[in-house]
């Protein structure tokens, strides 16, 4: 614990070892900052945001469950344990320049300083910048609609959900009104969107009812999805668990249905049978995927002879830019086989610290070669063939899990030659405990169990932000 509050003194950059340059802050790009050894490499990190966001249990802080502040960890906590300095900006990158190995930062706060635009060079690029949420085009998403991955996401939805109550609440309103205001949507049947609608509906069971008896059993909670079911990627056994235990909540899931248009007070969806409906709504929560960021795509413009794939950008096997030497993409900027999930990210992110690692040592070894005698030549050169192996990077899929509400879990996990399935409360514990091991640092860990504690001895704040 005294190390964790009074990190040691660190070396200075040192002008003679190459730079990385990290952009983000996410799964990705923290679990590279974990892993990589600043005796090789100065590191400087160019984020958006000056923490690392827990985002599998940010569903939970929607509804008051677990506090934003136990997610979230700053950078500087992670940064000041290195043993070298590493420079921290709070900064979006706009531009990078490939050729030049330059890239332009912009001060992304609301307070701005005499300086607020810089470019920083670079001998390598880490780009971890993840990716932002996909509309489709879909006139009036991001007017109307809250999404789902930022902490502004959860507090303005923990915001407007407590609006919606209390103007229900309001007097004179129509029954047709506060029925509207009572229904809450959520648009998109992943991981996400599941398990919004759990947090959902544990809050109007467990503290609503108390609180709001007059308006409780009138809150309706409804799940939009446009595939056939909801979890594509979990076991027909545990999408069937889901959905049955969806109806004992009385949550609406209404599949092979499209959103076609948001408005203020309604979305319009086109049916399976293809006919058109509207489905009123209080508060809407998109959860339908990714698209690339701007900056990502801008890059992908100048490398317009490798960067052939539009839902990312292209790496090879090794985690490197196609059509670059020195920059190198993982988690959810890229497009690769695997799924954009936080697992596949944090290990790619400690996957290219061994390389680096790696790539560290071949340079070593090199500059011993040029100079070693002859009799040491040929033991050298064998060492320094044998560090160029660079093994590609190969994901190792731990399982999938997903809370379902009432206090029970689903859980997708690799067993023997095959999966385990299973789903309920014993489930939830290993759901709960799977979650809190990873969670980064033991002050997190403290803070989340702490909260849960709370919430089960006291309940949920119900006050508006």
């Amino acid at each position: 614990m005294w190390e964790t509050r009074h990190p040691p003194t660190q070396e200075s950059f040192d002008p003679s070892k190459k730079t990385i340059v990290v952009l983000g802050s996410g799964w990705a790009s923290t679990s590279f900052l974990k892993a990589v050894n600043t005796d090789d490499y100065n590191v400087v990190v160019v984020s958006p945001r000056n923490y690392f966001l827990f985002t599998p249990l940010l569903p939970s802080c929607t509804v008051g469950t677990i506090d934003v502040r136990s997610l979230v960890e700053p950078i500087r906590f992670i940064t000041r344990h290195k043993s070298r300095d590493v420079k921290v900006y709070e900064a979006e990158c706009t531009d990078i320049d490939p050729e030049k190995k330059l890239l332009t930062i912009v001060d992304s706060s609301d307070v701005k300083g005499e300086s607020s635009v810089s470019t920083i060079p670079y001998d390598y690029l880490v780009i971890g910048v993840g990716a932002q949420n996909q509309t489709f085009g879909i006139k009036g998403v991001e007017q109307y609609g809250c999404f789902l991955k930022e902490v502004w996401d959860a507090q303005k939805i923990r915001t407007k959900l407590m609006d919606c109550i209390e103007t229900a609440a309001f007097p004179g309103q129509s029954p047709e009104e506060i029925d509207r205001l009572l229904h809450m949507v959520v648009v998109g049947g992943g991981p996400t969107g599941i398990e919004y609608a759990a947090e959902l509906h544990d809050f109007l069971v467990d503290d609503l009812t108390v609180w709001y008896p007059e308006l409780a059993g009138k809150i309706k909670i409804t799940l939009v999805e446009a595939l056939p079911n909801v979890l594509p990627a979990f076991s027909k056994q545990l999408i069937e668990y889901t959905e049955s235990t969806f109806k004992e909540q009385n949550i609406t899931i209404h599949t092979k249905t499209m959103v076609k248009e948001v408005r203020e007070k309604e979305i319009v969806v086109k049916k399976s049978d293809g006919t058109d409906a509207s489905i009123p709504y209080g508060l809407l929560v998109w959860a339908t995927g990714n698209t690339m960021r701007p900056m990502v795509r801008n890059l992908m413009n100048k490398l317009p002879e490798s960067q052939t794939v539009r839902r990312g950008l292209s790496v090879d096997d090794w985690l490197r830019l196609q059509g670059s030497e020195d920059i190198f993409a993982l988690g959810d900027a890229t497009a690769t086989k695997y799924a954009p999930t936080a697992q596949v990210a944090s290990q790619q992110g400690k996957y290219l610290a061994r390389v680096f690692a790696q790539l560290a040592t071949t340079e070593k070894l090199e500059d011993e070669l040029a100079s070693a005698p002859a009799e040491e030549k040929a033991k050298k050169l064998r060492k320094y063939q044998k560090s160029q192996d660079i093994q590609p990077f190969k994901y190792s899929h731990q399982g999938s899990l997903c809370y379902v509400g009432s206090d029970k879990a689903i859980a997708d996990v690799p067993f023997a030659q095959g999966n385990l399935s299973s789903g309920g409360v014993a489930t939830f514990a290993f759901w709960r405990s799977a979650y809190v091991s990873n969670i980064f640092s033991g002050r997190n860990r403290w803070l989340v169990i702490t909260d849960w504690t709370k919430k089960t001895l006291l309940g949920r704040d119900i006050s508006r932000e």
